[in-house]
């Protein structure tokens, strides 16, 4: 009886890839946020091993470049007792991510370790590439599918689709992550991936304990790579969030995934260039950071067994909604939110300027009477902002112009429609049933 012959040609392969000799190098120099080590030969993105004799475990670092005939790479962690003549091992691979059902309710920090004091996270978990590259554009499902926020004016006049991005655009202190925390609780995705990128360590556990809650906690995972941690450390901690967010939705989960926020990320990789020798170009940033950016943000979307809900908080820098990043994120997601400052002043919340806002996708997703009546609302507020001066000191006279009198006679049904609280669950049905209500009424006490 002959054996079958046994096909040797995957083993082959696998052997001309292996590296069966490694190559140990020596760190040489460090300068700011770099190492430069001489002696191993390891491509861009592999993490390597720089050992402290003595210390307690080897600090990782990243290959982000070669200067002078030395790879450079940015730590992944502390660089205290590294010194010049420290061994560096290349690992072979690149930066990857452990993936399982086991991370929901987990706090995990920048490199996908936990943080929360849970011990460590039990189960077979999977390797997962952190860099992965956004699906195919010709294999992405359409959006058809309205997303229920939970907030009655992004369900109502922002409507947004299952699969959509959007971003949220505001200065500091006007409430971002607090319109966050009302989505990740109320909205109808199956698991939420939160990441907070760049942020204050004192806001982490305020956020998680009062915006989030335990009941939102219980569907989510959280990373965290706080504003003291490595540039590269609050890189990875981005691309860590997506590449969990893409695990789940792999599973055929509708994933929510919200970051906060994706200008300290672009910081992050400002300073990562600066460091490898790139000329500031835009306002100090980077040329780097605006090829970056669409690597990160294009990710999220539809697939083929599921989908990623993305919204992106950007942290308007002067309140200037057309510096460099604001306008080049603008310009890749699928539509954006405003808060407004000035509308935060008068105890709105949250604070959306409707008008400034706008959904890209609404129209493909909504009824058409759906549609007729968000347009209304825009225009009767956008007819009240016009005249609003003239009201306030008493200059317009009633009956003169039969569209303002019909804005202000809606004016502060609309008010309260756009007003809604920390903890109230708007629903999407109940949310169009009070838009229409609204309309209605204006034109009723006009006419």
């Amino acid at each position: 009886m002959q054996c079958a012959p046994i096909d040797l040609a995957p083993w082959r392969s696998r052997l001309r890839e292996a590296k069966l000799i490694k190559l140990n190098g020596r760190v040489t120099q460090v300068i700011g946020l770099t190492v430069a080590v001489q002696g191993i030969n390891a491509p861009i993105g592999e993490v390597c091993e720089i050992s402290i004799p003595g210390g307690p475990e080897p600090v990782l670092a990243e290959v982000v470049g070669f200067r002078d005939g030395s790879a450079v790479l940015m730590p992944l962690g502390e660089l205290r007792g590294v010194y010049q003549g420290c061994s560096v091992t290349p690992s072979g691979k690149s930066f990857n991510v452990k993936v399982g059902e086991q991370l929901l309710g987990r706090v995990l920090d920048g490199l996908g370790e936990p943080i929360d004091g849970l011990g460590p996270i039990g189960g077979r978990l999977k390797d997962y590439p952190v860099d992965n590259r956004p699906p195919n554009p010709m294999k992405r499902r359409r959006i058809t599918e309205a997303l229920s926020t939970g907030v009655r004016v992004v369900d109502a006049l922002l409507t947004c689709g299952r699969g959509q991005r959007m971003g949220i655009f505001a200065g500091s202190g006007v409430g971002k992550s607090t319109l966050l925390g009302m989505i990740s609780r109320y909205s109808n995705a199956d698991v939420n991936v939160i990441a907070l990128v760049g942020e204050r360590g004192r806001e982490v556990l305020d956020f998680i304990e009062t915006d989030l809650g335990p009941g939102g906690l219980a569907r989510s995972v959280v990373v965290v790579a706080t504003s003291e941690q490595p540039a590269l450390v609050r890189l990875k901690g981005a691309f860590v969030a997506c590449a969990i967010a893409e695990y789940f939705r792999d599973q055929g989960r509708d994933v929510m995934l919200m970051m906060d926020s994706v200008t300290r990320f672009a910081m992050a990789q400002r300073e990562v260039g600066l460091a490898t020798g790139e000329p500031p170009a835009t306002k100090g940033y980077t040329p780097s950071v605006f090829a970056l950016l669409p690597r990160l943000l294009e990710r999220p979307g539809m697939s083929a067994a599921g989908s990623i809900t993305a919204f992106f908080t950007v942290l308007v820098d002067g309140d200037d909604l057309n510096e460099p990043v604001s306008d080049a994120v603008r310009g890749i997601l699928d539509g954006h939110i405003v808060l407004s400052r000035s509308l935060a002043a008068t105890n709105l919340f949250p604070a959306i300027d409707v008008l400034n806002s706008v959904s890209r996708l609404m129209p493909d997703i909504t009824s058409e009477e759906h549609r007729a009546y968000a347009g209304k609302l825009r225009d009767l507020l956008a007819t009240y902002r016009q005249a609003e001066d003239l009201i306030n000191i008493g200059a317009y006279v009633a009956g003169s112009n039969p569209h303002v009198d019909e804005a202000i006679a809606a004016y502060q049904s609309i008010i309260n429609f756009l007003k809604q609280d920390l903890y109230e669950h708007a629903q999407y049905d109940h949310s169009l049933e009070m838009l229409k209500t609204i309309v209605h009424k204006g034109a009723g006490e006009h006419g």
